[in-house]
């Protein structure tokens, strides 16, 4: 049996059509192969795509995005968890981007920073400084990725069934390539470090494209830490511009045996820098994804 070929995908995909967002993926795929001359070296009917993206939405109360990104901006219905783990979040997220107090002032006003970071307000304030001083970013779409991890990872209902779905893609003894991008990148470390049925999963690469496994409130959440058993090679890749992938995986934020492979000079060109296609296409990511699949 050939080898096969598991894309899990990240947030914001509801309402869309399963088929077309695996064509999409596959398309991207494609270009990041031609940009090395090389076909395409699997059949599509080799390529899963195990789609949760309506589940998602669905399970979260159904508010479009804007709404979603408006609740969480407005610090609405929210339990005492999980704004911490958004102030976590958010605050090593400023301290990346540099996000001093004179600029968190200058969005947010002076009694907001002098208030300090335990209120609602300095987390907005952060997002409206990402969407000042960051080129390309959005305070609204970090808050929505935030969001999401939190969702997965503490909501046993969110949890549960988007680890089924996910499962059901991976066939046990079966040379299986996983791909994964952003949200994606923690279910599928999560399925592959914890899942009983790992066990008997053959993964020669686990690729994690735009991850955000390297934030230090967003690890704590997937511990213990370590290179899935199941995992030959990790290949990590980001854009530095990507700040839903605030940093690479290296020992200094993923510190595993074997160490993670990271490329992190891709340039994406999509909005936020965070798009699967601008990943996927990427001559090195398809490069190191082909040669999985055919050695």
């Amino acid at each position: 049996m050939t080898k096969q070929l598991v894309f899990i995908h990240g947030r914001s995909q509801q309402h869309k059509d399963s088929i077309a967002l695996k064509a999409e993926w596959i398309d991207a795929f494609e270009k990041g192969l031609a940009k090395n001359n090389l076909p395409m070296p699997v059949t599509e009917s080799d390529i899963r795509f195990p789609y949760y993206g309506q589940t998602l939405f669905d399970l979260v109360d159904g508010a479009d995005n804007g709404d979603a990104a408006d609740i969480i901006v407005r610090g609405t219905a929210q339990d005492d968890a999980q704004k911490a783990f958004f102030q976590a979040v958010f605050e090593e997220l400023r301290e990346r981007e540099n996000i001093d107090e004179t600029k968190l002032q200058a969005v947010a006003g002076a009694e907001v920073v002098q208030r300090g970071p335990l209120e609602w307000e300095w987390l907005q304030g952060i997002l409206k400084a990402v969407d000042t001083y960051v080129p390309g970013a959005s305070g609204a779409s970090i808050a929505l990725a935030t969001s999401d991890v939190y969702q997965y990872m503490k909501n046993q209902v969110i949890h549960k069934t988007i680890n089924d779905g996910v499962r059901k893609a991976i066939t046990p003894g079966v040379q299986t390539v996983v791909v994964s991008h952003s949200l994606g990148t923690v279910v599928a470390y999560n399925l592959l470090n914890k899942d009983v049925q790992a066990k008997e999963w053959e993964i020669p690469l686990f690729v994690t494209l735009g991850s955000p496994l390297g934030v230090k409130a967003i690890r704590k959440t997937v511990r213990p830490i370590a290179h899935p058993a199941c995992a030959v090679k990790w290949f990590n890749a980001m854009d530095e511009r990507d700040i839903v992938a605030l940093y690479p995986l290296d020992d200094d934020r993923f510190d595993v045996d074997p160490s993670i492979e990271n490329k992190t000079d891709v340039d994406n060109p999509t909005p936020n820098r965070h798009g699967i296609s601008g990943y996927l296409s990427d001559a090195d990511v398809a490069a190191k994804i082909y040669a999985a699949l055919t050695t």
